[in-house]
């Protein structure tokens, strides 16, 4: 087994971003809310602007605004020219439309692709960049060298942010790909080389679930007993040939992408 590091790449992929000229625009991030694990993404996310050089603002707004003035007072940021780059931090608080909120993320500033504008010109592969969780798998695919029509791939759990991006990019990809949702068999997982999941439940993923010699990509993540748990229980690791950890696995990479996100997005030479 081998483990494979998230903190290692994206330092890489950090390093490559350093070598780039500095986009001249600000990324904002919208932060509705008081949620403590929300801040604590948008804090490393901050962390890893300053260290590039961004201008990374926050704003956070009260829920108790209401739906019409949080959508004004977000138009009107996400507007401007100095703008070129947009982060809603999820999640949005249920009182509130998440899709009308999304929405108002301009495409070409969509660094998450989280508006319907921006998932639609990925679905027609005419996007500029890619789902952060799409492109956190494809640069662990080219890593690890996998030909993916002589493999069968599970997906485990078709969420927006990590299932239903990844089913749509691998589609016509693989030999065989199954998606596997909550309540459907987890039989088909035994035959697949690569196994990608993102159901968020600690330990969904046992070792007797896997094919023997099968790479794991984990983007679950949920608190047990007090610990940062993946999907992929930690006794299955021995079965396998190389795995995300949790923590340290796909998060910082996740993280690495957004920016480079935000880095094609405001790449001039591409105009």
């Amino acid at each position: 087994m081998r483990e494979i590091s998230g903190r290692e790449i994206s330092l890489e992929i950090i390093g490559e971003l350093k070598k780039l000229p500095v986009p001249q625009k600000s990324l904002v991030a919208f932060l509705i809310g008081e949620d403590p694990a929300s801040e604590s993404f948008l804090k490393r996310k901050q962390i890893v602007a300053e260290d590039l050089g961004l201008d990374f603002q926050i704003e956070k707004l009260n829920p108790d605004l209401g739906q019409a003035e949080i959508e004004e007072k977000i138009s009107i940021s996400v507007s401007g020219d100095s703008v070129g780059g947009v982060i809603i931090q999820l999640p949005i608080p249920e009182s509130l439309d998440k899709d009308r909120i999304l929405r108002l993320i301009p495409a070409e500033k969509d660094i998450d692709l989280l508006s319907s504008e921006a998932k639609e010109l990925f679905r027609a592969g005419e996007s500029k960049a890619l789902p952060p969780s799409v492109a956190v798998l494809e640069e662990i695919i080219s890593r690890e060298k996998l030909d993916l029509p002589s493999i069968n791939v599970a997906i485990v759990g078709l969420g927006e942010l990590v299932g239903e991006p990844i089913s749509i990019w691998f589609s016509q990809k693989s030999r065989e790909l199954y998606k596997i949702d909550e309540g459907d068999s987890y039989l088909p997982i035994k035959e697949c080389d690569l196994v990608i999941t993102g159901a968020g439940k600690a330990g969904l993923i046992k070792k007797d679930h896997l094919k023997k010699g099968a790479i794991v990509i984990d983007y679950g993540y949920s608190i047990n007993n007090g610990r940062l748990k993946g999907d992929l229980s930690e006794e299955a690791y021995e079965k396998l040939s190389a795995y995300t950890p949790t923590p340290g696995g796909t998060g910082p990479i996740l993280v690495a992408k957004l920016f480079e996100n935000f880095y094609k997005l405001n790449d001039s030479s591409n105009e």
